[in-house]
């Protein structure tokens, strides 16, 4: 009689974790969709996720990623402060693993398909330089050459980095683990360390 006993407590106290684990995380996703700059129909989110600055983001319809999505929008560091802008575009499915970070601008157009376990972002700690050296790395001040867009109809595949101040162009598809550190035209099938042009669909 005692072991029932305990089986049904043990099932009620397991039922009520659950219970209150998917509130508490329908709560978060709430909350972010509210704090977004703007969030179109359709967002799915799972769990865990981390939104910095969220007030920055915008995010069009349809929009889905899976567990450990990061995106950050950095607007201070140490004695610096930023603008930063991120905008995802409609349709846009991220895989798991993925972290974007952002001091400048990063754009993400419709239709962007991502694997697993992608980096994007749009700047770095410190300058590459031997003064820089002097410092260690978290006290160097960010820096941005300049803004990522990827353009609608991009697949990016997986364990892909996409460093600053570069654009791939539309329907362009992006071989695993490549680190993309310039600007690719559209229709280009790019992949390597560091990127190249593999081939050009016409």
């Amino acid at each position: 009689m005692k072991k029932m006993i305990k089986a049904v407590v043990k099932k009620i106290i397991l039922k009520s974790y659950i219970q209150g684990k998917k509130l508490f995380e329908n709560q978060q996703l709430q909350l972010i969709k509210s704090s977004l700059k703007s969030c179109g129909e359709n967002f799915i989110l799972q769990h865990p996720f981390f939104f910095k600055n969220p007030q920055y983001i915008s995010v069009g319809k349809n929009f889905s990623a899976l567990y450990n999505c990061r995106i950050e929008a950095w607007d201070s560091y140490l004695n610096q402060t930023f603008t930063p802008e991120i905008i995802i575009g409609n349709n846009v499915c991220m895989n798991t693993d993925i972290h974007i970070g952002c001091i400048n601008r990063i754009v993400i157009g419709d239709n962007v398909l991502m694997g697993s376990r992608i980096y994007i972002s749009d700047h770095s700690h410190g300058e590459i330089n031997t003064d820089a050296l002097k410092v260690s790395p978290i006290n160097r001040p960010l820096t941005t050459k300049g803004a990522v867009i990827i353009e609608d109809n991009v697949w990016i595949g997986e364990g892909v980095c996409i460093l600053p101040n570069v654009t791939i162009g539309k329907n362009s598809i992006i071989g695993a683990n490549a680190v993309v550190t310039r600007s690719f035209p559209p229709n280009s099938i790019i992949g390597g360390v560091p990127a190249q042009l593999i081939k050009h669909l016409n």
